[in-house]
């Protein structure tokens, strides 16, 4: 028997919403007759969207919230006033033990911070980290901190690498995924103090982590390894610039195809290739990243995205509920705790040997 899972909307959240949720939520429901939902936000303005998609409204619970978190908002400012929002409300429903996941399309600093306030850090954890998966030459591949942490030392990086190779495991469905440390550099004196030690932590402990070294920033798109961690600033810019250089080619693609006789003929020949390369790059399909090291399932969905592409982010929260993924990242993180008290024994032991 499969089990129902039910998932927590902010209703409120995004470029779009809440028409675009709405949608989103039958597209999902059409795909997983599993799901149930509690989607928060105006009910006046809910309700009269689910009468016009009927699958959705058959499964969803609309639970009134007055306020709502804008995407401009500061993290502090949605921390202090938005207690009675869309996106409090409906992270308090997986805290509460009503909801598996959450998912929301709103304001991203607002939604980490609400999220580690309420949901609160793993055992081990000492903060979160936002991951998800993207195309490569070799497949897809996993980078983590996207964003959550600007700066951060080695143990935050190691616990990254945990974290990221279970998300690999259960979203790529790959058995022992390869890890390394973004770099400047692949050789083992390049880098700054944290990646060093963090390196030199993954390469000589017992972590079941198929660590390889150091990767540089052309190894993302070329696939070298499963899993790439970086801090959130590094991490970021590498995935908007990833964006950005997808947007490009399209953008020259369409215009050389498009500007005389002899290209319209080559691309309507070439149309069937073509459809296939724009699928295989939408960016909805990719569509929600997990904010990992809670003690809860909380899915970021882009905040412009459509219909299709927060559907996904939908299915990804499921798929992670349904794997238990947070269960098998805390029995890692048990391991890593270990050998944190392992060094620790044996540095103590030399002290006092010396």
């Amino acid at each position: 028997m499969v089990n129902t899972v039910t998932v927590s909307i902010d209703g409120m959240g995004g470029d779009y919403a809440p028409g675009m949720i709405v949608e989103g939520v039958e597209l999902a429901c059409q795909k997983n007759k599993n799901i149930r939902f509690l989607i928060f936000g105006d009910a006046n303005i809910l309700q009269d969207l689910l009468t016009r998609h009927p699958k959705a409204q058959a499964v969803s619970e609309v639970r009134h919230a007055p306020d709502m978190i804008s995407m401009d908002d500061r993290p502090t400012t949605a921390l202090r006033s938005g207690k009675n929002s869309s996106m409090r409300l409906a992270i308090d429903a997986v805290k509460n033990n009503e909801a598996s996941a959450v998912v929301s399309a709103g304001n991203t600093g607002a939604l980490m911070a609400m999220a580690t306030i309420v949901l609160k850090m793993m055992p081990g954890i000492s903060r979160p980290a936002i991951v998800t998966s993207f195309p490569t030459q070799n497949g897809d591949c996993v980078m983590l901190d996207l964003g959550a942490n600007i700066e951060c030392d080695a143990n935050n990086l190691v616990q990254f690498a945990v974290m990221g190779e279970v998300f690999a495991r259960y979203e790529l469905d790959i058995d022992h995924p390869s890890v390394a440390i973004l770099n400047v550099g692949v050789e083992g004196l390049k880098g700054n103090v944290a990646v060093k030690e963090a390196a030199a932590i993954l390469k000589n402990s017992s972590l079941p982590v198929k660590f390889a070294g150091f990767v540089e920033g052309d190894d993302i798109g070329k696939g070298t390894v499963d899993v790439i961690v970086t801090d959130g600033f590094t991490g970021n810019i590498a995935l908007k610039t990833a964006e950005g250089t997808s947007n490009l080619i399209i953008f020259f693609l369409k215009k050389f195809l498009s500007d005389n006789l002899m290209g319209k003929i080559g691309a309507l020949i070439a149309r069937p290739a073509l459809n296939r390369f724009k699928s295989h790059f939408d960016p909805r399909r990719y569509n929600g990243a997990m904010l990992v090291g809670l003690n809860g399932i909380c899915v970021k969905s882009h905040g412009g995205t459509d219909p299709i592409g927060f559907a996904h982010a939908i299915e990804a929260g499921v798929k992670l509920v349904e794997q238990n993924f947070n269960k098998v990242i805390k029995q890692d993180l048990v391991k890593l705790t270990d050998v944190d008290q392992n060094k620790t024994l044996e540095s103590n032991t030399k002290k006092a040997l010396n």
